[in-house]
């Protein structure tokens, strides 16, 4: 019912759109003969604003052309490396790469956005390291036939991921998929795999959330289990491939994420309606863009979102030692040999001070040689992995990690799991 009533109400407001985008444009005419007055003028960006808000928005598109690299520009190639149910492994790399640059999986948040969140991130680290991200699926488009897809399967799938990519691959994760591949992580350091990653990046993750809590994790908290079962949870409608599945809708999660900070998105807009009035097209396009991202959301399955809800947030399996992945324990002390880097930031509202970091207590058998944290002052969640601050000072620090512990050339795993360089 929850999800029909959406749909309702989108087909309404997306007609609001495309009348109020065509107003603003009839009012904004320079035949208009009161196009140059103030309150002709506030009126037009006013009805902007609203059909922005409005717009439908579907998948974004990654959208690279060209890459810079010392001044020179270098055409991106944009493949899809594998393609899976839930989930795809996409590609990004360019002639201007030495042919044994760093591997690097990115791994994309399933929280509500597309991987291309994430376009900025992958932007600046395409600049030296051949790019690989996940591509996670919108669950309204996955048929009931294709199955589920829980925390154990997001797991898997990073496995699966390195293993396409090969011995001697770096990981990054990103805010929410920090968990799965920090255990992806200790699954593969305890089976000896060949193609556990070299290095582990996490940025902003909620390893522990019991570490400076913040409004996000006392949601999570404030009520039972059940709660989140039987009040966010829908099927998908009869429009959709999906039709049936159990989804966590996007919408449901941009509508929370919004109110926990309404004050600052109103702001924002009103930011953009000044912006629009004073004629300042810049301005405007930069909170248009950064819009178009954030509003653009899919559903997750109901078992990955409801999983995720118990294990990270309620229980905290992972610091406690009790996560259990395929019916083995998760032993993080058991990665002994993978870099592990922990990324925060001072003003992050969404995971707390200490709670990625916590994941270099929980390592005991990695050196301390190999372990670092950077704490990136006056800088926000979405700061962390976009906009200038990443690009000035925190991605140098991650291409610094990575070169550090990268083997320059290709790398393979004796039998043993020790690390050895093939020529």
């Amino acid at each position: 019912m929850l999800y029909k009533a959406y749909e309702i109400h989108r087909s309404f407001m997306n007609a609001g759109s495309a009348v109020a985008s065509m107003t603003a444009d009839w009012l904004s005419n320079p035949r208009h003969p009161l196009a140059t007055t103030a309150a002709n003028q506030a009126m037009a960006s006013a009805l902007e604003v609203f059909a922005h808000a409005a717009a439908p928005r579907g998948k974004p598109a990654f959208g690279y052309k060209t890459v810079q690299i010392d001044g020179v520009a270098h055409t991106v190639t944009e493949t899809t490396e594998v393609h899976r149910p839930f989930g795809a492994l996409k590609k990004f790399a360019h002639a201007g790469l030495p042919a044994d640059a760093p591997r690097l999986l990115i791994v994309a948040p399933m929280s509500g956005h597309y991987a291309t969140l994430l376009r900025g991130t992958v932007e600046r680290m395409m600049e030296r390291h051949v790019v690989y991200i996940t591509d996670w699926a919108d669950a309204k488009l996955v048929p009931l036939s294709e199955g589920r897809f829980d925390l154990d399967d997001y797991i898997d799938y990073l496995i699966g991921f390195l293993e396409y990519i090969g011995p001697g691959a770096h990981m990054m994760a990103v805010c929410q998929p920090s968990v799965p591949a920090f255990a992806a992580t200790a699954v593969m350091a305890r089976n000896g795999h060949a193609c556990r990653p070299l290095t582990l990046t996490m940025m902003g993750g909620p390893i522990d959330t019991r570490e400076s809590p913040t409004a996000v994790n006392d949601h999570a908290i404030a009520k039972p289990y059940v709660w989140f079962k039987h009040n966010v949870i829908t099927d998908v409608p009869v429009n959709y491939p999906g039709v049936g599945r159990k989804v966590y809708p996007g919408f449901v999660q941009l509508a929370s994420f919004m109110s926990m900070n309404l004050g600052s998105h109103m702001m924002s807009h009103y930011g953009l309606f000044k912006h629009l009035v004073q004629g300042d097209g810049e301005s405007a396009d930069g909170t248009k863009t950064f819009y178009e991202e954030y509003r653009s959301v899919c559903d997750m399955t109901a078992e990955f979102y409801l999983q995720t809800v118990d294990v990270v947030f309620q229980t905290h399996a992972l610091p406690r030692g009790e996560l259990v992945h395929r019916g083995q324990l998760v032993d993080l002390g058991q990665i002994t040999d993978t870099a592990i880097l922990c990324i925060e930031g001072e003003r992050d509202d969404i995971s707390g001070i200490g709670q990625t970091r916590a994941a270099l207590a929980l390592t005991p058998g990695v050196p301390d040689a190999k372990k670092k944290y950077h704490f990136a002052p006056e800088v926000g969640h979405y700061g962390i992995f976009n906009g200038s601050r990443w690009r000035s000072s925190i991605a140098p620090v991650v291409d610094e990690w990575i070169a550090r512990h990268d083997l320059g050339v290709s790398a393979a795993r004796d039998a043993g799991g020790k690390l050895s360089v093939v020529a």
